[in-house]
């Protein structure tokens, strides 16, 4: 997905059908293109949300447009600096959870904004309450985090009724 910048569909009918669904094939920062996009969300309503890393941002595209915006990282509304983001997820309480693989953290939208809530320290490291270049998370269904802490080479459990700055952040 990242060595062309953009985010395409391939038919499970038909292998030679390959549709663009964001991006220009091209790297670029306005809000139809991308720039080494890694991690993406699909919701409910096939809306998009793309950690576009090489942007340092998160782009959200509406299910069949070609223009994006940026709903994280320093062009949002609410700017909130990222590096290099890699995945992006969304929870059932429509919470925005994006791994900040340059700032060694994971971030989650509020009614505030955004909040840390792994890594909040943003040092790279191997602690327990640290990470180093996390690339992806998921959740299990009682709401646990799980990184994958990549180069620490371990995949990490969050319990996160707090984070591991000792904050509530009200999950």
């Amino acid at each position: 997905m990242g060595d062309y910048h953009q985010v395409t569909k391939q038919s499970l009918d038909d292998a030679n059908t390959i549709t663009t669904i964001a991006g220009t094939n091209f790297a670029g920062s306005a809000s139809n293109m991308l720039n080494t996009p890694y991690g993406i969300f699909v919701d409910n309503n096939f809306n998009l949300y793309v950690a576009d890393c090489g942007n340092n941002r998160v782009q959200f595209f509406l299910f069949g447009e070609s223009e994006g915006t940026t709903v994280a990282g320093s062009e949002a509304a609410i700017s909130f600096p990222l590096s290099c983001p890699t995945a992006v997820t969304v929870d059932g309480a429509d919470y925005l959870f994006i791994v900040d693989s340059g700032n060694n953290r994971i971030i989650k939208s509020s009614a505030e904004g955004f909040q840390c809530v792994i890594g909040c320290s943003t040092a790279y490291g191997s602690a327990a309450d640290q990470l180093a270049s996390p690339w992806t998370l998921a959740f299990d269904h009682q709401g646990s985090i799980f990184v994958a802490d990549t180069n620490n080479g371990r995949l990490q459990k969050f319990d996160i009724a707090t984070n591991s700055c000792g904050e509530s952040n009200h999950i």
